[in-house]
């Protein structure tokens, strides 16, 4: 009998140790580093991430020169690449061009359809579309991590079209998934 009571003391004045110890971690501001998703990874499981914080690393290919608001994260090769948005933090350093890049941010989907071709064909009819890159066919690091090959808007419109239908005839989803990251911080290494 006293045994058991000196035992139920002890796990009780262990439980309570271990929460003091948790307590003070959190008061301290003590976090875990969580380990980032190399690009390819995070591409792989990327439509289960949608909407979630991660944190991601890879080779910077590109800066966005409209004000370094974008940037290109590769994975193994430059097919497997990732735009990653400076949103909140406004910009980007220059400095990220051929270094290790690691950006914590919340992944998002952009779905390309037939409406969003509709609409970006009246764009042009109506000459409002905004150009990105040096030229109306946009970005070259933007097209590359889409895999897109054609240098016209037009062309380009096609190849979705394309896309889409072959999509829909192998999984009966009518839309194409394109995912980018919106930063909320990041780490150039040196």
């Amino acid at each position: 009998m006293v045994t058991v009571a000196l035992i139920t003391v002890l796990i009780a004045m262990t439980s309570c140790g271990n929460n003091n110890k948790q307590n003070q971690n959190a008061q301290t501001g003590q976090q875990t580093t969580t380990m980032a998703l190399n690009i390819d990874d995070l591409l792989a499981d990327a439509d289960s991430l949608v909407n979630q914080v991660v944190t991601i690393e890879g080779i910077c290919t590109h800066t966005c020169q409209h004000g370094a608001t974008k940037i290109f994260l590769m994975g193994s090769d430059d097919t497997k690449t990732i735009r990653v948005e400076a949103g909140e933090l406004g910009s980007f350093d220059t400095k990220c061009v051929n270094a290790i890049v690691t950006v914590t941010g919340t992944l998002k989907e952009q779905r390309v359809d037939e409406a969003y071709l509709q609409n970006w064909e009246a764009k042009l009819k109506a000459q409002t579309t905004q150009t990105h890159g040096e030229t109306t066919a946009g970005c070259d690091s933007e097209k590359k991590a889409r895999g897109e090959t054609a240098n016209t808007p037009e062309g380009r419109i096609a190849d979705f079209r394309m896309k889409i239908a072959e999509r829909k005839a192998a999984t009966g989803k009518d839309y194409l998934s394109f995912y980018y990251l919106e930063a909320h911080s990041y780490e150039i290494e040196e």
